[in-house]
C-alpha cells in the first residue's frame, strides 16, 4: 500500500503540479515540496515553471498571489480555511478611505495582504525589499500597510514620513524584549537575528535583521555557531538542514497554528481531488499585479 507521501509525489507527476511550501509550514510538509522559501519567492517560482498546477502550502494571500502572478494555472490551497491575520487587518476599502486623509500619500502594501487589497495600493513589497522599494520612491509621504512594525522599521531607516497601519503579525509581535533577554542569558555566544516584523525594540537588540531567506542566508554564510532566531519557529528546519554543525534557539511562543493547519494528508485530498482552487476575478488579477510589478520594475 502506497504511503501518504508516495501518493503525492505519482500524482505530483501525473497531474504536472508543483509543490511549494512556506518556510513556515511543517517539516513533513517542507520535505515534500519542490521548493520551500518565502510567499513572493516561491510564487515566482512557480510562474516560472511550465506546471499546470500549483499547489501552495502556505496561507490563503500567498495562494492569491501564485494566482496573480500565473493567472492561466490552476492554483490550489490545502487549507482555504488557513488565512493570515495580518493579511485580514487591511481592507481594499479601509485603504480607499485613509486615502481621502492622506491624498498626498504613496501607498505601499506589504506582500502580505489580499489580492483585493492589492488592487487599491500603489506599490508592494517583501519583507527584504520595503525599505529599498519606500527609498527609490520619490514621493516622501508614505502610508505603510498593514504591518506596523515593518513600517516603523522602514521609517527609522528611511527617514521618510512614514505613516503607519495598526495591523501586525501576532507571532513576530508576540516576541518581547524580555524573551530575548532570556535566551540570550542562556546562550550567550547566540548571535541575534530578528524577522522585520518583529517589534522595533526587538529589532534594536538583534544583530542581524532580515528576511526568512536573508536570515537562512545570513546563518549560512556567518562564523558563528549559535543563533536566536526571532521568526516563527517553522525555519528552524530549513536552517538545519542547512547549516547541521549550527544551533537554533527560538522562543516558546513562535508558532503560527495557521501555518500548522496544513498536513501531508490536506495536501493529498487538494491534489487528489483538486479542492482548494483559488478563484480571482480577472479585473482583481489585473489590479492586484499593477502594484507588484512597479515593486520589481522600481528595483530593476
Amino acid at each position: 500500500m502506497q504511503s501518504v507521501k508516495e501518493r503525492i509525489l505519482e500524482l505530483k507527476k501525473q497531474k504536472n503540479a508543483v509543490i511549494l511550501a512556506h518556510n513556515y509550514t511543517t517539516p513533513e510538509v517542507q520535505d515534500i515540496a519542490d521548493s520551500v522559501g518565502d510567499s513572493l519567492g516561491l510564487s515566482q517560482k512557480a510562474a516560472a515553471t511550465d506546471a499546470d498546477i500549483i499547489v501552495f502550502c502556505g496561507v490563503s494571500f500567498m495562494g492569491e498571489t501564485a494566482k496573480i502572478l500565473s493567472p492561466k494555472k490552476k492554483v490550489l490551497l490545502p487549507e482555504p480555511e488557513a488565512k493570515c491575520a495580518m493579511a485580514s487587518m487591511c481592507s481594499a476599502d479601509q485603504i480607499r478611505q485613509a486615502k481621502q486623509k492622506y491624498p498626498d500619500a504613496t501607498v505601499v502594501a506589504y506582500v502580505n495582504t489580499t489580492a483585493e487589497t492589492k488592487t487599491a495600493v500603489d506599490y508592494c513589497c517583501t519583507s527584504a525589499n520595503a525599505l529599498n522599494v519606500v527609498n527609490q520612491i520619490p514621493n516622501n509621504q508614505i502610508l505603510f500597510v498593514p504591518d506596523i512594525n515593518l513600517g516603523r522599521y522602514v521609517k527609522e531607516e528611511s527617514g521618510k514620513d512614514v505613516i503607519l497601519w495598526s495591523g501586525f503579525c501576532p507571532i513576530h509581535q508576540c516576541v518581547t524584549l524580555r524573551q530575548v533577554e532570556e535566551l540570550k542569558k542562556a546562550h550567550p555566544d547566540a548571535e541575534i537575528t530578528a524577522h522585520p516584523e518583529c517589534r522595533l525594540e526587538v529589532l534594536k537588540v538583534a544583530d542581524f535583521i532580515g528576511s526568512t531567506e536573508a536570515i537562512l542566508k545570513h546563518c549560512i554564510a556567518s562564523e558563528k555557531k549559535e543563533f536566536i532566531v526571532l521568526t516563527e519557529s517553522g525555519m528552524g528546519h530549513r536552517l538545519e538542514a542547512a547549516c547541521p554543525d549550527k544551533k537554533f534557539y527560538f522562543t516558546n511562543q513562535s508558532i503560527c497554528t495557521t501555518m500548522k493547519m496544513i498536513s501531508l494528508e490536506s495536501v493529498l485530498d487538494c491534489l487528489e481531488n483538486e479542492t482548494g482552487e483559488v478563484i480571482l476575478d480577472d479585473e482583481v488579477v489585473k489590479d492586484a499585479y499593477t502594484p507588484v510589478k512597479r515593486m520589481t520594475d522600481i528595483l530593476g
